[in-house]
């Protein structure tokens, strides 16, 4: 069986498509991790849900209504300072609820003959990308990673200190809004990995793995991402063998090394601890 893995089509797409999206999802996760907009970038995930449904509504793919919706409430929540919107939880929690039950009702609603499988965007599911979605995502992949080199002390610098990147002039707030768009098309791209319940676990356990091992912040952006690979390939590749759902066999295995990464780190700090006294 080994032998034939990557004769099926499907599964190279997938280890692809979990490779474009890794990349993503290390470099933006960090950002997230370290600017802690975990909560915001769920209600944007959850918020994109409601795209999806609308556009299956008016019979077109619901890809891009995710794509749309997650640009329109990134901008939005990136006019507001992160302090300020951390703040407000509320309005982010009603934000994710509602997301999710519009794109619920919108589905209900299509007159058309098929419904799509819900579990597939809750949970995610790679096996199924076509190769016209991997187009998009190569060039969506290009297109975020020169942004981020590009703009990278830019986003060093408000990811840190807002208030000191406004004296230096930086637009403070036009960058955060570019940010946040990134991290909304990260997002959207990594539902149709492990969906929009588990997206946030692959948002923050490869940063989180990272941040372990190394303090410097460009190590940290880096191994974040080889984490990320790492994670993905891997859960797939187990998932095919083992016939389990593939998004959760992703977070399941790297929330696995994040608990295994812990107690290495643990007993490392103990025993030199005890050597130096």
């Amino acid at each position: 069986m080994g032998m034939n893995f990557f004769a099926y089509d499907f599964i190279k797409n997938a280890l692809l498509a979990g490779f474009l999206s890794s990349l993503m999802c290390g470099l933006m996760g960090t950002f997230v991790v370290t600017k802690r907009l975990v909560f915001i970038s769920g209600g944007i995930s959850h918020a994109a849900f409601g795209g999806l449904g609308l556009f299956f509504l008016l019979g077109l793919n619901p890809i891009p209504g995710a794509y749309l919706v997650a640009i329109i409430i990134s901008l939005i929540l990136g006019s507001y300072k992160p302090s300020k919107i951390n703040a407000q939880d509320a309005y982010i929690g009603i934000l994710w609820s509602v997301g999710m039950a519009a794109g619920i009702v919108f589905i209900h609603l299509s007159p058309q003959s098929y419904a799509p499988n819900l579990m597939s965007y809750l949970f995610g599911d790679i096996l199924m990308v076509s190769s016209k979605a991997l187009v998009g995502m190569s060039v969506l992949t290009v297109g975020m990673l020169a942004l981020i080199f590009g703009f990278f002390k830019y986003f060093l610098s408000i990811v840190f200190d807002e208030e000191f990147s406004q004296l230096q002039n930086i637009p403070v707030r036009k960058v955060r809004m570019l940010l946040f768009v990134m991290i909304g098309l990260t997002v959207v791209t990594l539902i149709q990995l492990v969906g929009i319940i588990l997206v946030i676990a692959l948002l923050t356990i490869p940063p989180m793995l990272s941040m372990l091992f190394f303090n410097d912040f460009k190590k940290v952006l880096f191994f974040s991402g080889l984490f990320s690979i790492l994670i993905t390939q891997s859960g797939i590749i187990l998932s095919f063998y083992l016939n389990l759902p593939t998004g959760p066999v992703i977070i399941l295995l790297g929330a696995f090394l994040l608990v295994v990464s812990y107690l290495i780190k643990g007993f490392g700090r103990q025993k030199f601890e005890l050597k130096k006294q």
